[in-house]
This record gives C-alpha cells, structure tokens and sequence, in this order.
C-alpha cells in the first residue's frame, strides 16, 4: 500500500529502471537508478557514476536528490531505487542521511528489483532510526 497518487509509484519504477541502463559501472557492472519525487509532483532522476579511485564513486540516490534540488525541488516525497538483478538493494549509510535531510514526514523509500515485481516499502525511520533531520 503506498500513499502516493494513483500510477505515481510505476512512474517513478520506470523512471529509475529507465536511468539504471545509463549507470557508468565499468568496474562492478553493477547499475543502479534512482527517481524522486518532488512537493511540486516532478521526477528527478540519478544513476551510479563508478570512478577509479573507488571511494570516489557517486550513488545513484545521491544524484538523484541532488538533481532534484538542482530542479527546485526541496522536499523529498518518495524515491525509488531499482539495482541490477532481482536483489533488492537498500540506500547506504551517506545516501540514508541525504534521503532523511530531504524527505518530509510520510516519506516512503521504495527498493525494486530490476526485473519482476518484488517491492520493499520502507520509512525514513526504517532506514535511519533516531536519524539527525532539520
């Protein structure tokens, strides 16, 4: 069950499974996409962005956000994030910090597999429990 306006959620599943494909992953060919929706109801999306000097890598969450603030958009109302395979991926720790600084209450965070129709609904609190939020 989600909170979110009718067909809302499957376009940001197909918004995410869509920017996944454009991931730069040469070294873990592991691709992940990501999409957010906006308080003005505009899908901003991110995919991960691998780099030589590994800790240099970008989540895809991360572009995600920060294209949607690039947009405009401030407050995070639900995001999606779609990782290669039929594993469900959570955000990590630094994207679970971005997400909670973002979102507003009834925020959902939404892990999909790349194929078939596994789901995992989370809250912000779920994701980071006594999190640091302004």
């Amino acid at each position: 069950m989600t909170n979110l306006p009718e067909g809302t959620l499957e376009r940001l599943v197909e918004a995410a499974r869509a920017v996944r494909l454009n991931a730069h992953a040469p070294y873990s060919s592991f691709h992940v996409g990501a999409a957010v929706l906006d308080e003005h109801g505009n899908v901003s999306v991110g995919c991960n962005m691998e780099n030589g000097a590994y800790p240099l890598g970008t989540c895809a969450e991360a572009v995600a956000l920060g294209s949607m603030v690039a947009s405009g958009g401030r407050e995070c109302r639900a995001i999606v994030i779609v990782g290669t395979g039929e594993t469900l991926i959570t955000p990590c720790g630094g994207c679970r910090q971005r997400i909670a600084e973002l979102a507003v209450d009834g925020t959902d965070i939404y892990c999909v597999a790349e194929k078939g129709d596994e789901t995992q609904r989370m809250s912000v609190e779920d994701v980071l429990p006594g999190g640091f939020r302004l």
